[in-house]
């Protein structure tokens, strides 16, 4: 069985080639960096814009999934999750999103409440790419932080960043962080996380 996961992520104008490239790879790296590729087949990744987009696509790939693939999407929550295993409660009620036919919880993965979210839980990757200028104190404390709102933990990185030669910002820079995150950091803060490896060593 082959898996393919629509991920929100990627660019749009001049360089959105090249953003979409570093997207899959930033992806790639963090599912490496989970055991994934080596024992575990890779799924196909694929960088679809915005979450709107990413919805888009994982409908079209679910309803012509006639051989039983594995199929999801890998998005931002945007608020915090009530029930970790209730994902299309969660979009119908926030984004009126209704399920398509034959689909589940499990074939929705998410970055709750956004990828910066896992940015924050892992300080020292957040060090390493950095350096010294990381201002750590402005970041976030690390309890509960899937229940802080996601504009707050993205203006905290970006507060936190402010005087470093490569501050935090969407895009480019974003993918570079994701391939340097350590899964066990983020399964320590993170249940979201959790979640989505322990969906991904049973259907990949």
């Amino acid at each position: 069985m082959s898996a393919y996961i629509y991920i929100e992520g990627g660019g749009a104008g001049e360089d959105s080639k090249e953003i979409d490239i570093r997207c899959r790879e930033g992806f790639r790296r963090l599912l490496e960096n989970c055991g994934f590729g080596a024992q575990k087949r890779m799924p196909r990744l694929f960088a679809c814009g915005s979450r709107d987009e990413a919805f888009h696509a994982f409908m079209i790939a679910q309803q012509g999934n006639a051989a039983g693939h594995f199929v999801a999407m890998w998005i931002d929550s945007e608020e915090p999750l009530a029930n970790l295993d209730a994902a299309w409660t969660h979009l119908l009620v926030r984004d009126k999103w209704v399920r398509p036919a034959g689909a589940d919880d499990e074939q929705v993965l998410f970055m709750t409440t956004c990828m910066e979210t896992w940015f924050v839980a892992d300080r020292a990757a957040l060090q390493l790419h950095f350096k010294a200028e990381l201002q750590d104190s402005a970041l976030p404390p690390l309890h509960n932080l899937e229940n802080r709102h996601r504009h707050n933990v993205q203006e905290t990185l970006k507060h936190a960043t402010r005087n470093c030669s490569n501050a935090y910002a969407k895009g480019k820079r974003s993918f570079e962080i994701l391939g340097k995150l350590n899964p066990v950091v983020l399964a320590q803060h993170l249940p979201s996380f959790v979640r989505v490896r322990q969906i991904l060593a049973a259907r990949l």
